[in-house]
């Protein structure tokens, strides 16, 4: 038996506390599950996952290493670009971009696994990062606990089957890499998740013989990750090469809800067979897209502050999202019912860049001000007030929709096209309006029915301001005010109280 390091010597005293803090008013209930879609899509999704809105992507591994792959493509793909001698992403690409750069920087001989000694993580301060997210406003964080690569941030024995080791105890960081962040993240509010990838590159099984690789790898490693770590949300990837019935994934979500450790509380994702995505499982997921598109269950759209998950050293400065992108993203994405999970990419000695620092503090301190329109609310009966024009958004030839389509859709709109005035969430009876522009003199709310209490403020700004309704509108007069007196620099929210 393993010896398992001391960040699990007090995560197992928290379980009940923790039970209760995940699942009252959620789904703790007696309900056995079987092993079908039909039985598991039953059981609901906790509601705290609804009520959060942001969340923290963590993508980190031996390919923070080289953290290199053309603009446009995934860095955390680097193996496979790599080996593959392929490409894919926004851009044309001949398709073996990677394959030079290797060999050019680090020799025809280099392996991919080698990486891993330069994996070190010295740097890694699991508190400093956990604090980090807490001033961004986030309300959990999700790490990848094995990329497609194989490699797992903990002491693992099936890790191992390649016939060397292949985790971050046994090699590199010398650390268990998901206990230490999970322990750091228990101590605080936000709820920890861990990212799974199903299926391996380049796993001997999984090419050879891919049942064995199923019963005898992924199954039991996917069982350990969750009886150690006890997620509060259990994010799974790579998945699309086999449907969930070959994975075996209906009896292992089955285990999950009747026996595990997070059998009362655990959300998990969409992702777990190529016949999932969009249909069975927890909540949906979506990545790099822009539709207005009305989903019927909870869901979450995952982006990177630049375009790669992985840190990619490659990525300049203007191809990081702007502040005021991230959070009109954000904006749109609670709108319309969703949760926005964004990521950063530690490189491999485990320092956050300094730009997504910034971007983190930054959109912290517009959350700060205007939290109360994001946190604890609900899609309204529209997510946004169109201006006329065409509302088409134009990504033919894009493989992944870049953080730029807001910015056409509200401020820098192309000519002829309609733009979104106003992005709305509720909460209750009380109505929130955000505008990506800060009003000149007036603004109109459309299609909003008033009661006598109604009054409506600016978020962060002392106050109750005048309205008129003129033609079943809301006419509100704005103040003005010099760029200091502003509550916030982007994206204003307006609170409107005791709607009908």
């Amino acid at each position: 038996m393993m010896e398992w390091p001391s960040p699990f010597i007090s995560m197992r005293k928290t379980t009940l506390l923790r039970y209760f803090d995940n699942t009252h008013g959620d789904c703790a209930s007696a309900q056995r599950y079987e092993a079908n879609w039909e039985s598991l899509d039953q059981r609901p999704v906790a509601q705290w996952f609804s009520a959060a809105k942001f969340g923290i992507f963590i993508h980190w591994g031996p390919y923070s290493v080289p953290a290199w792959s053309p603009k446009g493509t995934y860095s955390e793909w680097y193996q496979h670009w790599l080996q593959g001698k392929a490409l894919l992403g926004n851009g044309n690409f001949k398709g073996d971009e990677v394959y030079q750069y290797h060999i050019k920087t680090y020799g025809a001989n280099f392996e991919y696994y080698q990486f891993v000694e330069k994996f070190t993580a010295d740097l890694f301060e699991p508190i400093a990062w956990v604090e980090l997210f807490e001033k961004a406003g986030a309300r959990y964080v999700i790490l990848t606990s094995k990329h497609h690569d194989g490699f797992a941030l903990w002491p693992n024995e099936q890790s191992n089957e390649r016939g060397f080791a292949w985790n971050s105890m046994a090699r590199g960081a010398g650390r268990d890499l998901v206990g230490e962040l999970s322990a750091a993240v228990r101590k605080t509010s936000l709820k920890m998740g861990l990212y799974y990838s199903l299926y391996e590159w380049y796993h001997p099984w999984w090419n050879n013989n891919k049942n064995r690789f199923v019963n005898d790898h992924f199954i039991p490693q996917f069982k350990e990750l969750i009886t150690r770590y006890e997620p509060d949300v259990l994010w799974a990837d790579g998945e699309w090469d086999m449907p969930s019935a070959r994975w075996r994934t209906p009896e292992l979500v089955a285990w999950l809800f009747n026996e595990s450790p997070v059998k009362e509380s655990v959300v998990i994702n969409d992702r777990w067979g190529s016949d999932t995505r969009k249909k069975h499982g927890g909540y949906f997921t979506t990545e790099y897209e822009a539709s207005d598109e009305v989903l019927d269950r909870p869901w979450e759209e995952i982006r990177g502050m630049g375009f790669s998950f992985g840190y990619n050293r490659n990525e300049d400065a203007e191809d990081y999202n702007s502040t005021r992108v991230l959070l009109l993203l954000l904006v749109d994405v609670v709108s319309k019912g969703g949760n926005l999970l964004l990521n950063v990419g530690p490189d491999s000695r485990g320092r956050i860049p300094p730009i997504m620092q910034e971007r983190l503090l930054e959109m912290g301190q517009w959350l700060e001000v205007n939290g109360e329109a994001i946190f604890d609310t609900s899609k309204w009966k529209q997510a946004a007030q169109w201006s006329s024009g065409d509302r088409t958004l134009n990504t033919q030839g894009v493989r992944y929709v870049g953080g730029e389509y807001i910015l056409k859709q509200t401020i820098d709109p192309p000519p002829g096209k309609a733009v979104k005035e106003l992005f709305f969430t509720r909460k209750g009876t009380d109505l929130y309006a955000v505008s990506p522009e800060y009003p000149k003199g007036r603004l109109t709310i459309k299609d909003v029915a008033t009661t006598r209490s109604t009054k409506i403020t600016m978020l962060g700004h002392a106050g109750t301001l005048e309205y008129q309704l003129q033609d079943g509108n809301i006419v509100i007069e704005v103040p003005r005010l010099t760029y200091d007196e502003l509550p916030c620099k982007h994206a204003w929210s307006f609170k409107i109280t005791g709607i009908r």
